[in-house]
């Protein structure tokens, strides 16, 4: 067994002093080049990944997202609405901004493991764990000021007079101080709306 950990030590070693001793076939522009060139495609590679898992396709590919909280968009006013414009899964949960969304990006990579460990593979599990998703989402939401309802939703951009009047001087009054954001009023637009008489005993 030491034998074979020490041939293993040997090869790291050998690749080592490749790696870090100068080119002997190879001139210093043309490794610059060789370099900037590999720079560009790995950059171009990453972000394509990262794009592809910033779709609805990729949000709904596992049953939990499709039987659980598609379904439930499908029938607001998000998913179908008279103007045809419509949100998906990462309109309304990653910023548009690119160092916004690797920090979203991030923080969710550890869904994954709620996938691997079956977190909430049954619609019993999801029901149960749906408050304290909802939370979280909410808390995220209002420290970032609703970061990702103005992705699309824009104060300075509002029309009050195609508003309600109520609704008009609630929107005037709040965001316009940034007393409130959007998350506060707007809970349960996309999405049912867990008990919220379970909340208190969970803060």
């Amino acid at each position: 067994m030491r034998g074979f950990f020490k041939s293993i030590f040997e090869r790291l070693m050998d690749y080592w002093r490749v790696l870090s001793s100068p080119s002997k076939y190879f001139s210093l522009g043309f490794l610059t080049v060789g370099g900037f060139l590999a720079g560009i495609f790995f950059w171009g590679a990453f972000n394509t990944a990262l794009e592809l898992t910033n779709t609805e396709t990729f949000c709904v590919s596992c049953h939990e997202m499709r039987d659980n909280v598609l379904a439930e968009l499908k029938s607001t006013i998000h998913y179908t609405n008279r103007s045809g414009v419509r949100a998906t899964c990462p309109d309304c949960h990653v910023p548009h901004e690119w160092t916004n969304k690797i920090a979203r990006k991030m923080a969710a990579s550890k869904e994954v493991w709620g996938k691997i460990f079956g977190t909430i593979n049954t619609r019993e599990k999801f029901v149960e764990k749906r408050l304290e998703l909802a939370l979280r989402e909410w808390d995220r939401f209002k420290a970032n000021d609703s970061l990702e309802c103005r992705n699309c939703h824009e104060f300075k951009f509002m029309d009050f007079t195609e508003q309600s009047s109520r609704a008009a001087k609630l929107h005037e009054r709040f965001l316009s101080s940034k007393e409130k954001t959007c998350i506060d009023c707007h809970k349960g637009i996309a999405h049912k709306l867990p008990n919220l008489g379970k909340a208190a005993h969970m803060k």
